[in-house]
């Protein structure tokens, strides 16, 4: 397993459509392995393939509170088959444009299918965080990524907030 770098907006590929997984391989697996290690180092809860550089649809998350024991998810090529019609606002932040939350409205309950680590066909209801997570994790793997749901002047605030902190680093 390995710690791979997070893009950050503005990068190109992070608005790049991922494309479908033909089947879960060992090399899929390993890659997903590597996105669960990067997201903990980062710390996050949720990462898209996309987000390394990656552009396929294979997403990651653990929604497990500090203490918990860890409680690992794997989404390959996952698909939304419905979603509530009641919507809920929520404050996000995104490993892509760190240092940086807001809040979205998104649907409140939504089901999805998807295929998990060992390729198996997964069909379930997902509420609350983990509704809001894979909403937000699917976005990246079209291209979308939650500061586009904000104001012009908000998401160029972003764009400038890390492009100032990526200087910054560079820098020192």
């Amino acid at each position: 397993m390995a710690i791979r770098e997070i893009l950050t907006v503005p990068n190109p590929v992070l608005r790049e459509a991922s494309k479908p997984v033909e089947q879960v391989t060992d090399d899929v697996r390993a890659l997903m392995d590597d996105m669960l290690e990067t997201m903990y180092a980062a710390p996050g809860i949720g990462l898209a393939a996309v987000q390394i550089g990656v552009p396929i649809n294979v997403i990651v998350m653990d929604l497990a509170r500090e203490g918990e024991q860890p409680q690992p998810r794997h989404f390959v090529n996952p698909k939304i088959l419905d979603v509530d019609a009641d919507f809920v606002p929520y404050e996000e932040g995104c490993l892509s444009v760190p240092g940086v939350f807001d809040t979205v409205d998104r649907p409140k309950r939504c089901k999805i299918t998807y295929l998990n680590y060992n390729g198996g066909r997964v069909t379930e209801w997902a509420e609350g965080l983990y509704a809001v997570c894979i909403q937000h994790e699917m976005d990246h793997l079209k291209g979308v990524i939650f500061i586009d749901y904000l104001s012009r002047l908000k998401r160029d605030r972003a764009v400038r907030k890390v492009e100032k902190a990526g200087k910054s680093r560079v820098a020192a």
